[in-house]
């Protein structure tokens, strides 16, 4: 079966850390991040996420390193526009690129925190992230396509005879090109969205919420003459038996309020985010929805990056992902609450049950047809 059918999506970091793991020990350990790496690959997923936080070890570099330890898995570059140049930031990922191989994806995120952002030392307000984010994906794209130098003159930059030597090793249509992912749900985003998004990257909501918002997006998107695929964000939280799998988020949920009080964090809020206040609009709802989804995290934690769980057995998670499947999702980002182990365990029963069913749907589909 193609991958391209259903692709799945981990995320590693620099060293132990999640909701229920304070963090200790160096900020950036290179044999966790090995092991990290390898052991996705080695469960079966696609694609490994690095995030960028404003205070986190550098994304790009730890891509490089995760890189050189692998073989085969591709990678997705957390980037946020605005504290690079769009003209060195398309020559550092045509060289990444081609030092992985071709195994670049770069997600590129505007901000939905203005504190975030200032620490950096950006003071845009939001809808202006966006509206830069924009300028710098077409900024981007020229400096990999353009056959000589070219100048650019817009509202956040300004390039005379910007040119680059080195292209990404992928292509699009016959043009070097880095698969773009991009993420955020409010009005300035999906504009944005349809015109430069290959894959449009959303938090675990709910079937409603993520019918709603690819139907915007594909909408946005037609008006390009493009087509987008989509991801969906989830925690999944698995035991032998649905009632293990609940007891297991109990636990979570309690470790996780437990860690907070400790750190001195109060419950937390959306900030700038969108996406984060559609979480806590499902959460409102209560904390099961639909089949599996568990958004009790996501309330606790004001619906900051996915936070949403899916909680059962492995058949029923993989039932669970094949209705968003049917909504047309056919990228999921998985990670869990304990990240190296849970990695591991997603690719015993979880990856390939998924897979499975996927492919049955389609044959059923093409026999249909």
């Amino acid at each position: 079966m193609s991958h391209q059918d259903v692709e799945f999506i981990g995320m590693i970091q620099g060293q132990k850390v999640s909701e229920i793991h304070a963090a200790h020990g160096p900020a950036f350990d290179p044999n966790y991040v090995r092991a990290f790496a390898q052991a996705h690959e080695a469960a079966g997923f696609d694609r490994i996420l690095v995030p960028h936080h404003s205070t986190s070890p550098d994304a790009t570099l730890t891509v490089a390193h995760a890189a050189a330890v692998t073989e085969r898995i591709h990678f997705m570059l957390s980037h946020r526009p605005g504290f690079v140049a769009p003209t060195l930031a398309a020559r550092q990922f045509a060289t990444l690129d081609q030092l992985s191989g071709g195994r670049l994806a770069v997600h590129y995120i505007s901000g939905g925190s203005d504190e975030e952002q200032r620490r950096d030392g950006d003071w845009l307000d939001h809808d202006q992230r966006y509206a830069r984010t924009d300028e710098y994906l077409d900024v981007l794209r020229k400096v990999w396509t353009a056959e000589k130098p070219f100048d650019h003159e817009g509202a956040h930059y300004r390039a005379q005879g910007a040119w680059s030597e080195i292209k990404p090793r992928q292509t699009q249509g016959g043009k070097p090109h880095v698969p773009v992912y991009f993420g955020g749900a409010s009005e300035a985003a999906i504009p944005v969205a349809g015109k430069h998004a290959d894959v449009y990257a959303l938090w675990g909501e709910s079937l409603d919420q993520t019918r709603e918002l690819t139907a915007r997006v594909r909408a946005e998107a037609a008006q390009h003459g493009r087509s987008v695929r989509f991801s969906v964000s989830f925690r999944p939280i698995l035991a032998d038996t649905e009632d293990a799998a609940w007891a297991r988020a109990d636990r979570i949920l309690e470790e996780t309020r437990r860690l907070r009080v400790v750190a001195g964090y109060a419950r937390g809020g959306p900030q700038q985010s969108e996406g984060a206040r559609r979480l806590l609009a499902a959460a409102d709802k209560g904390p099961r929805l639909d089949k599996r989804l568990w958004t009790a995290i996501a309330q606790e934690t004001g619906g900051r990056s996915n936070t949403t769980g899916l909680v059962g057995t492995p058949e029923q998670v993989a039932d669970a992902l094949l209705d968003y499947w049917d909504l047309g999702v056919s990228t999921f980002l998985i990670r869990g609450f304990d990240p190296l182990d849970d990695a591991i365990d997603y690719g015993r029963a979880l990856i390939p049950l998924t897979r499975e069913l996927v492919a049955r749907r389609i044959a059923n589909q093409r026999r249909a047809a």
